[in-house]
């Protein structure tokens, strides 16, 4: 039965990233404009007009990059060229390879929308807890309330307000980067105590914004909870109220809050595109921005080939781990 359940979610897997894949590939060719043209038309701009016959110079590099061939051989050379593990060039600052561009920008994302997501789950759900269990101190509630309000506030806009607060007004953090400006990274002190002072002003942007939707998710969930039998009867037993709540009340009602996570960890790839807009921060949503900005397919393409396969994939795993952790869940069809 659960390799059955194994089999048949594979085949979604697999459906699903076909049909994402595809998408990707057309959305970027659908955008009004010719790239190339216009990163020709941009140099030119810069150059003093010494480019020469602009429109023969896009030809050479529309068959440079395949840009020519009809609809249907660019997309069994897009297949092909992802089975290979070639992503292509970036249009904009060729002969950069689109690989390149993601590994340069990932570890940034992974690093400031990692450490945020965790910071906010871990808070978010701890408070959401304390929100509704009997015990819980009072002040919890009233400093609780003010930041569940805090998630009807769009996390860019927490950004702008943060940046005029702490970056412009105050001076306390840097107003944008990932590191000071003209300075090699490097793997030492400086440079991590350097990164940690860029990052904290859009981390807090994204954590203040966050903390409301885990804690709203998880008072539901433990309301659930209060009255099951399990809780009576570790009352009854005389337990501490600590261990009661971790281990009774929090524990048991976790499981769906830790799917929400694994979603949200799938998405942390992609970045928070207005967040590192806002603060200049090199991750790849700044990057995908860019991309779009200057209509650059290939990169469009890495990026958002990258966001589809962690997505589909982060599915699967739950899939598989979901009929284990909780025997109840089959893959039977009623």
């Amino acid at each position: 039965m659960y390799l059955a359940h194994v089999a048949r979610r594979f085949g979604m897997t697999v459906l699903v990233a076909v049909l994402a894949i595809s998408i990707n590939f057309m959305i970027p060719r659908l955008m009004p404009g010719d790239p190339v043209e216009q990163q020709l038309n941009q140099l030119a701009a810069t150059s003093g007009g010494q480019l020469g016959d602009v429109r023969a110079m896009a030809d050479a590099y529309r068959a440079r990059f395949g840009l020519d061939q009809p609809l249907w051989r660019q997309y069994l050379s897009y297949w092909s060229d992802i089975a290979h593990l070639d992503l292509g060039y970036s249009l904009a600052n060729y002969p950069e390879r689109v690989g390149e561009t993601i590994r340069a920008a990932l570890p940034w994302t992974v690093f400031l929308l990692g450490t945020a997501t965790l910071a906010s789950f871990a808070i978010g759900t701890l408070l959401g807890g304390l929100l509704v269990w009997p015990s819980a101190p009072r002040i919890v509630r009233w400093l609780g309330m003010p930041v569940v309000m805090l998630s009807a506030v769009p996390y860019f806009l927490l950004g702008i307000v943060l940046l005029f607060a702490f970056a412009i007004l105050w001076k306390l953090f840097p107003a944008g980067g990932a590191y000071p400006f003209g300075a090699v990274p490097r793997w030492d002190g400086e440079t991590a105590l350097a990164v940690l002072h860029h990052a904290a002003l859009p981390a807090l942007s994204i954590v203040l914004a966050s903390i409301g939707t885990w804690a709203i998710a998880m008072r539901g969930m433990v309301v659930g909870v209060l009255g099951e039998d399990y809780v009576t009867l570790a009352e009854a037993k005389g337990l501490p109220p600590r261990r009661i709540f971790l281990w009774y009340g929090l524990r048991n009602a976790l499981l769906p809050q830790l799917t929400h996570l694994a979603l949200t960890l799938s998405h942390v790839v992609s970045g928070a595109i207005l967040v590192e807009v806002i603060f200049a921060y090199p991750g790849i949503g700044y990057r995908l921005y860019q991309a779009i900005h200057a209509k650059d397919y290939f990169v469009i393409q890495g990026i958002v080939l990258l966001l589809s396969v962690s997505i589909a994939a982060t599915m699967f795993v739950l899939d598989l781990i979901y009929p284990l952790i909780d025997p109840r869940i089959t893959g039977r069809r009623r």
